[in-house]
């Protein structure tokens, strides 16, 4: 069996309560100068628990620019921030973007390396300055993973993986996402399901990885759309953010591959979200994956709910059908189309996707420029 490193943060607390749980811990380490990067959304739900912290003489700055997927920009003028504040400590408190720029800004404060010596893998050789993460969403998983993801100057993004940006803490506390809207649940569970999905049909799978993101797969597919439904469902909200976690676990060793590889483009393009995105693309990517491998696509249809059928492939097969009858139940749109994309605009899409070597190596079905046309044609 081939060698795989998982790497997890050092304490991952989980279920509700947790918020309370990590005032206690932080309070513990002894920091006193905590750098805070959260969303505004969140300012009444957190004011008890940062009064608590101030009342243990903590001082806190609370950044809340992050509002989108964050460019390097976004996050050299956040970093100036916590340098001047002089942070002894860095917890980020939101949706994947902002836990992706808390764990850099940690990365960063104290690094001697530039931003451009640690983009791409393996490059980011230190962290001096402790993190946690908090999720409010079920969508990335970053609070588990050594990856952030940015956007370059030319609209482009770009990966800094390394195993010191997985965080010291994570605190997954289902009650933060009950306040997020339906589109926001349906395309950030979408996109955590993926990533257990792609991570377990991928040419570097792992039987360690794929305990995980098996039940990734089964844990959000079943209760996805009673998060969209319902979203007070504390029991739903607590299983896909169990999902969404294990997909985090899947990101280091295993990583992802085609959807998403495919649906950067449709970010910088069309500004679409990255989970939107990654939905749109999803069950299209496993009718193209299904001819390579259809054994890998059977089992995720069993984990889907899917009947077996006389054959392998169609067995898979009717594992996309249930994929695609959970996007559109979960309020999504099916097709390119239908989150307007042109039709006259899929050839400069594909070229941008097959710069996406990262990922696309990783697939395990080779996608060339026409291949990657035909599938967002078939998407469309």
């Amino acid at each position: 069996m081939k060698e795989i490193i998982i790497l997890n943060p050092n304490r991952v607390v989980f279920g509700e309560g947790s918020m309370q749980r990590f005032v206690g811990d932080f309070v513990e380490k002894g920091f006193k100068r905590m750098f805070l990067l959260s969303i505004v959304e969140l300012r009444n739900v957190l004011e008890p628990f940062l009064e608590e912290l101030k009342s243990q003489g903590i001082e806190i700055f609370t950044d809340e620019s992050i509002v989108g997927e964050p460019t390097f920009d976004d996050f050299s003028q956040v970093l100036l921030k916590a340098q001047n504040f002089e942070a002894d400590s860095v917890v980020g408190i939101g949706g994947g973007s902002v836990l992706d720029v808390a764990k850099l800004i940690a990365a960063q404060l104290k690094n001697t390396q530039t931003l451009d010596e640690i983009k791409g893998i393996g490059n980011l050789k230190e962290r001096q300055i402790y993190v946690a993460c908090i999720p409010t969403t079920s969508g990335t998983g970053s609070e588990v993973s050594p990856n952030a993801i940015f956007v370059n100057e030319l609209g482009e993004k770009v990966g800094i993986i390394s195993p010191y940006l997985v965080p010291d803490a994570a605190y997954i506390d289902p009650i933060l996402s009950v306040s997020l809207p339906k589109s926001v649940t349906a395309a950030t569970g979408i996109d955590a399901l993926t990533h257990c999905l792609e991570a377990y049909t991928n040419k570097f799978a792992h039987p360690f990885v794929d305990l995980y993101a098996l039940e990734g797969v089964r844990l959000i597919a079943k209760y996805l759309k009673r998060a969209c439904d319902d979203g007070a469902d504390i029991e739903a909200r607590s299983q896909v953010a169990l999902g969404s976690m294990y997909g985090g676990m899947c990101l280091g060793p295993v990583n992802t591959a085609a959807v998403h590889a495919l649906s950067y483009p449709l970010g910088v393009e069309y500004h679409i979200p990255h989970g939107l995105s990654n939905a749109l693309l999803l069950p299209y990517v496993m009718e193209y994956n299904i001819e390579a491998d259809a054994t890998k696509y059977e089992r995720i249809a069993a984990v889907l709910g899917a009947e077996k059928k006389a054959t392998s492939k169609e067995t898979a097969l009717e594992g996309v059908k249930i994929m695609k009858q959970l996007i559109v139940d979960c309020g999504l749109p099916i097709t390119l189309k239908q989150a307007g994309v042109k039709q006259e605009s899929i050839p400069l899409l594909a070229e941008g996707a097959v710069k996406v070597q990262r990922l696309l190596k990783n697939n395990i079905r080779e996608i060339a420029v026409d291949d990657a046309v035909a599938i967002y044609k078939a998407a469309f």
